[in-house]
């Protein structure tokens, strides 16, 4: 069995030279290691190897796992890349650092009244449905600029733009729209980027623009386990 600090290592040399051919540099990408439903037994291992970029997918799970883990290591950084409930602001706004699932408009009234309830401001990236399908939560294309100036409007800082394309689909031609959509709204630099790219496609969106990478399995092993 590998150790986490080997996958890590792995991970992190595919990144660098995927960023070659872009001629990008390593230290733009942030690795984010996607810890959901993942023991503190799991996670440990990849705080003592070094790494501090986590992400979950449900605010309750987070809630049970990383208070206890914070208090040993502090400069963690905690995204939430699933879905998020308007119910759920508040206690999403206190627990994170970055929100990924920025979608629609009652769910940025509710993260807007959330922070400036708690006095904080919480950088998020607006979910984009980048291959149309209607199982999957995320803003439309043809609404994104609109969406995007409300998110401005609103006061909540943006981080960017994400998506997840369609599952088995060559990723390539969903991550190279999303890179157009950036580059048309104004959503590059200044600290914005693209969180896209998964445990098997994130060399491919490493290729083609993605500044967040949001990796699991290639560093956990298999969910769960």
């Amino acid at each position: 069995m590998e150790s986490a600090a080997t996958r890590l290592e792995n991970v992190r040399a595919n990144i660098a030279r995927m960023c070659k051919p872009a001629r990008r540099k390593p230290e733009d990408v942030t690795l984010i290691a996607v810890s959901k439903t993942h023991p503190v037994e799991a996670i440990e291992p990849l705080l003592e190897a070094g790494h501090r970029v986590f992400g979950e997918n449900r605010v309750q799970e987070a809630q049970a796992k990383w208070p206890e883990l914070r208090e040993r290591y502090a400069d963690t950084e905690l995204h939430l890349i699933g879905q998020l409930q308007s119910n759920k602001a508040d206690e999403a706004v206190a627990l994170f650092d970055v929100i990924h699932s920025l979608d629609r408009e009652s769910l940025l009234k509710a993260l807007a009244k959330a922070m400036d309830k708690a006095g904080k401001r919480v950088p998020c990236f607006v979910q984009v449905n980048i291959g149309d399908e209607e199982q999957k939560g995320g803003c439309p294309i043809a609404q994104v600029p609109e969406f995007l100036a409300k998110v401005r409007d609103a006061g909540v800082p943006l981080a960017g733009l994400m998506c997840l394309p369609p599952a088995d689909t060559e990723p390539a031609p969903f991550f190279a729209l999303m890179a157009k959509l950036a580059k048309d709204n104004g959503v590059e630099g200044l600290g914005m980027g693209l969180s896209m790219g998964m445990s098997g496609d994130y060399e491919t969106a490493v290729q083609l623009g993605a500044t967040h990478v949001r990796v699991g399995t290639a560093l956990f092993g298999a969910r769960g386990g």
